[in-house]
């Protein structure tokens, strides 16, 4: 049984999927505008919807710090980019792979 956790790299945007210590997984994405950074720390994925609508594109994780998730984006032109109001924005088939492996509960870390 894999235990996963999340690390999301601001500084490079990328977010890691970890089993154990292992990378098994790395993302390109999105984040926060320097007016609306995405916020740094520990947190857990507490709800998982599809289809949220809106600009959340095929999937929506939410964080424990409200308000704040990893989702997909209906502007994949965004990815890499300082773009959020401070969410994680991955590549809808990015975040629906990523749904599908890791459960609510799992940690994610966010870095500088």
């Amino acid at each position: 049984m894999p235990n996963y956790r999340i690390i999301v790299d601001l500084s490079d945007r990328q977010l890691y999927l970890l089993d154990q210590d292992i990378v098994v997984r790395a993302y390109p994405v999105g984040i926060g505008r320097m007016v609306t950074q995405t916020p740094t720390g520990e947190f857990t994925i507490i709800n998982k919807q599809p289809n949220p609508g809106g600009p959340f594109g095929a999937f929506w994780m939410g964080l424990s710090k409200p308000s704040y998730g990893i989702h997909g984006t209906n502007d994949p032109s965004s990815i890499g980019g300082l773009v959020s109001h401070g969410c994680i924005r991955m590549y809808n088939q990015d975040v629906l792979q990523l749904q599908s492996l890791v459960p609510v509960g799992t940690r994610v870390t966010i870095r500088p």
